[in-house]
């Protein structure tokens, strides 16, 4: 059978570093208090001539770099964002133009936070159904552009940046030793909307809006949602979390890891934690937190990996697979 395997990862992050210290001038808050509640240290920031488009096109190169392929060899480009450079075209439509493909096809994704889950997912499904044999896969953010920088709540918590891979068809077996995507979930419940959303949009009030949270109950939900879909990969799978190598989940809050980390039943050692570095990078998270261990030489040829996220919407989602 078809599998869609990795075979490239690659990364983009602004040039503009900003520690909670530079914060704690902006609004009322400390270093200790987003550390505690958060587990952030910094977060990159875009400046000029750095949007979603540009880092998602530095990002992709680098995952075909990484990949020893060249832009000719892709045929699908899926980005993940919630915050295109324009209304439209979709930015993968842009992403596509800077890396010079003329062929194929590329659209956008928007899931918020589970975005680069979902956007995995429909690239491995398009490989499956051949009507791609390589794809780049994306998630790029410039959330800073979207953040109330007077509300203390949020605007500590989010960052900039873009990771990608390159996905590939291979022949499998169809057995949980093959290497590629071997299970994955995907969830949404537009009830809770109004928990994590942008109070603005062409629509509606015709003004990009700025994010609103209630954190309390975003971390009420998370926990059981994540578990869920976690579960259901295992359980389509045929393994549990002894099993796993990597956990690599979102990178939101370093409480709702922990948590999430715990009631599966998977070891702190195996959870692979960069939130301290990059803040919440929303769809970029996961695949900035996978290059992160990839690089480091934590995750190997051969190791079985859980990917998961939970975004605004709600929507939430898993990728349970083999590097």
């Amino acid at each position: 059978m078809i599998r869609s395997a990795i075979c490239g990862i690659g990364t983009a992050l602004p040039k503009r570093v900003v520690k909670n210290v530079e914060l704690e001038r902006i609004v009322e808050t400390s270093d200790e208090w987003i550390v505690q509640r958060t587990g952030i240290r910094q977060r990159y920031i875009a400046g000029e001539g750095e949007t979603t488009a540009t880092l998602g096109a530095q990002a992709a190169r680098d995952a075909l770099e990484n990949a020893g392929l060249e832009i000719k060899d892709i045929d699908l480009i899926v980005l993940a964002t919630s915050t295109a450079d324009h209304t439209f075209p979709a930015s993968a439509t842009e992403i596509q133009r800077a890396l010079g493909m003329t062929h194929g096809v590329a659209f956008d994704i928007q899931a918020v936070c589970s975005g680069f889950i979902f956007a995995l997912t429909t690239a491995d499904l398009y490989l499956r159904g051949k009507m791609a044999t390589r794809a780049l896969v994306i998630g790029s953010e410039t959330f800073s552009c979207i953040l109330d920088w007077k509300d203390r709540t949020t605007c500590v918590l989010f960052g900039d940046g873009a990771g990608a891979v390159v996905l590939e068809a291979t022949e499998g077996k169809g057995d949980v030793h093959d290497r590629g995507i071997l299970a994955s979930m995907l969830r949404s419940d537009g009830r809770h909307m109004e928990k994590l959303y942008v109070d603005g949009g062409p629509s509606t009030t015709r003004t990009t809006g700025h994010l609103r949270m209630e954190g309390r109950e975003v971390f009420k939900y998370a926990v059981g949602m994540i578990t869920d879909v976690v579960d259901a990969c295992f359980n389509s799978a045929g393994i549990d979390s002894e099993m796993l190598d990597w956990f690599v989940p979102h990178q939101a809050n370093k409480r709702i890891i922990d948590a999430s980390a715990r009631k599966l039943g998977i070891a702190d050692e195996k959870v692979v934690v960069t939130v301290d570095e990059h803040g919440n990078t929303s769809a970029a998270s996961i695949p900035l937190a996978l290059a992160v261990a990839v690089r480091d030489g934590r995750i190997r040829k051969g190791d079985l990996i859980m990917l998961e996220a939970m975004g605004g919407g709600f929507t939430w989602g898993a990728v349970l697979l083999r590097w």
